[in-house]
């Protein structure tokens, strides 16, 4: 059930005017009076009116916060509560990091846990677990963790933390060897909701596609998207697409197997493998124009339309079996204020639950037209 199609509902009135009008009403055919403006107890009874909207405010605000559709913080984690359904916590982004030394050395020189490295002097990447360099050897590799959770420590390339914090004997030189992934903030309300509303799935004992879209969703906070298919029977795969349309590496591939695949999560008959999206690649090829009549809008009008083509870019990768789509490129640029569109490229494509639409490398070309009459 989506919970955006469930109706809208209240349980007060919350409209101040109309309180008033109740309040005001109410007293004057108790009273058998009528209270003309400026009237004293009208004044007070104005008053009154308002405290009671407040008040009727938060009584309907408590009474959706008791409901899915409408929880939001700390209410939200009560509601996950009731079916053991926590919040995911932020994580801490990783990379493996290589030491090395000036010279061989004649003993084992021991790298100890927590040895920090930094790309900034201010962001902290501390090592795990203690390492040692080999006698004769010149390097040893070693995992080091973020100290700060979030998405802060990601995306350092190779080489980019390469300043040794915490001097150890030998070594002249320290530095990532791969890009920094995994930090992910504390998991935002509107993903925590799904997951909540997913949750009765995983009492099922059968193996239905919920219960392992909710247990692979719980493996990580930037777990966008899962499709669950079964290609044979006993055979099931469980396709992971990430926020924003990237693609998991092995670390968080790792991790959604690991929830998936005990015993009491899959049923003995299923062979689960976790997978990442199957890429399919689309260019965009178009010649767009502007109506005479917004002429002194031009400006505007461009930067919203190529905005718009950068917001479906983002929508067609930001989930999986999601078919190319011209009629919403061209959907988005007339919303944005484009009066003609012309795509030659892409063209309808229909993808499997396997596949998310990623634009391929210098595959935009964008052409605007200039003005037209109307």
């Amino acid at each position: 059930m989506n919970l955006d199609n469930l109706p809208n509902i209240s349980f007060c009135e919350t409209d101040g005017s109309n309180v008033e009008q109740e309040v005001i009403t109410g007293y004057e055919k108790i009273a058998g009076v009528t209270l003309a403006a400026g009237d004293p107890v009208r004044l007070y009874l104005e008053s009154l009116a308002y405290i009671l909207t407040v008040q009727r405010q938060v009584i309907d605000l408590t009474g959706k916060k008791n409901l899915l559709a409408y929880a939001r913080g700390d209410h939200l984690d009560h509601l996950g509560a009731l079916t053991d359904t926590p919040r995911l916590q932020a994580y801490f982004a990783s990379t493996a990091v290589r030491f090395e030394l000036g010279e061989v050395q004649t003993s084992a020189v021991v790298i100890p846990a927590g040895t920090r490295i930094t790309p900034d002097n201010q962001l902290m990447f501390a090592t795990d677990d203690l390492a040692e360099i080999p006698a004769g050897s010149l390097s040893i590799d070693a995992i080091a963790t973020c100290q700060t959770e979030g998405t802060i420590g990601n995306g350092f390339i190779p080489d980019q933390i390469n300043r040794l914090v915490d001097p150890v004997a030998g070594v002249t030189k320290a530095h990532n060897i791969s890009t920094t992934l995994g930090g992910a903030e504390i998991e935002a309300d509107d993903r925590y909701r799904e997951r909540v509303q997913l949750s009765p799935e995983k009492a099922s004992v059968a193996g239905p596609s919920g219960k392992y879209e909710y247990w692979a969703k719980s493996a990580h906070t930037d777990i966008a998207d899962i499709a669950v298919l079964s290609p044979t029977p006993g055979k099931v795969d469980i396709i992971v697409l990430l926020k924003n349309g990237e693609l998991p590496n092995a670390e968080i591939l790792n991790a959604v197997e690991a929830v998936v695949s005990p015993e009491d999560v899959r049923p003995l008959t299923d062979n689960t493998e976790v997978l990442a999206a199957e890429t399919v690649e689309y260019t965009i090829e178009l010649s767009w124009f502007i109506g005479r009549s917004n002429a002194t809008l031009a400006a505007s009008i461009q930067d919203k339309v190529n905005q718009a083509i950068t917001d479906f870019m983002l929508w067609q990768r930001s989930a999986l079996g999601r078919d190319i789509n011209p009629t919403e490129l061209a959907h988005q640029m007339r919303q944005a204020g484009a009066k003609r569109v012309e795509i030659t490229s892409p063209v309808h494509t229909p993808l499997t639950g396997r596949q998310v639409a990623i634009l391929a490398h210098d595959g935009l070309l964008v052409t605007y037209g200039g003005l037209e009459d109307d």
